[in-house]
């Protein structure tokens, strides 16, 4: 299996589905991709609990223990890292090594840039093989500034983040412009009005995340199903068989 690492340097950019729970994970494989992400919102959701107020480290930790023994390569999206003590977060990325995760994201809030590179670098020395994917908010959350991102990101690089990720980042110009500031990978968050897959790779970025897409359209997909019969309409769209549903359920010897 090519490493996790190594998908991040090959001609197309790694498109990175992210799964909520096992049938997810399950389906997703079996469509051939050879690396999934976990969303945090799609787990805190799935849950009834809120996203990005860390909530839901023991469910993150229980699904990474789930996915990570796979026939895929798992990232885990894990917030903040569900602290602010770095020694707690090397602790978290311990456990998920331990479960055999391949990566981890590990997002700002547009919170201290200085503190947000000593978890990089406490989850480095804790767990040196696992990719970390730094993300900084400066478009998803603040204003967009070039100077601010390139700033958060550099710390970021310096402190021994393996790739850097900003989600809300869609103009291909500035994409561009930024892919030419950084040592280590650009991941973006894919937009259905942004740039294809494709046009991201020619603009430089080497990851492509889905982030809880897949989440909010299985959601939507089963509201309008339910409103369809409801209004006395058929539901459109591919609808897996029991037996299908079943296969992917159930946990194999590998998970």
């Amino acid at each position: 299996m090519t490493g996790f690492r190594d998908l991040h340097h090959t001609d197309a950019p790694l498109l990175l589905p992210n799964a909520w729970d096992h049938a997810s994970a399950a389906g997703l494989a079996a469509q051939g991709f050879a690396a999934i992400g976990t969303t945090s919102l799609g787990v805190a959701a799935a849950a009834g609990l809120p996203d990005g107020a860390a909530a839901t480290r023991e469910l993150t930790v229980r699904l990474a223990r789930q996915l990570g023994r796979g026939t895929y390569l798992l990232s885990v999206d894990a917030e903040d890292g569900f602290g602010q003590d770095p020694d707690d977060v090397a602790e978290l990325a311990r456990e998920l090594a331990d479960a055999g995760a391949a990566g981890i994201n590990l997002e700002d809030g547009l919170a201290s840039a200085r503190l947000h590179a000593a978890k990089i670098a406490a989850v480095k020395a804790a767990a040196p093989g696992l990719f970390v994917n730094a993300r900084t908010d400066t478009y998803w959350l603040g204003d967009g500034g070039h100077a601010e991102t390139c700033r958060r990101l550099d710390a970021y690089q310096q402190a021994g983040a393996d790739g850097v990720f900003v989600p809300g980042l869609s103009d291909p110009a500035r994409i561009a412009t930024l892919v030419k500031t950084l040592d280590v990978p650009l991941n973006i968050l894919y937009s259905p009005l942004g740039p294809t897959v494709a046009h991201l790779g020619d603009l430089g970025v080497r990851r492509v995340s889905l982030g809880s897409l897949l989440y909010r359209r299985a959601l939507g997909a089963a509201l309008d199903a339910a409103a369809d019969i409801r209004a006395g309409r058929a539901p459109h769209g591919a609808v897996p068989t029991y037996t299908e549903v079943q296969a992917l359920s159930v946990e194999g010897p590998d998970s």
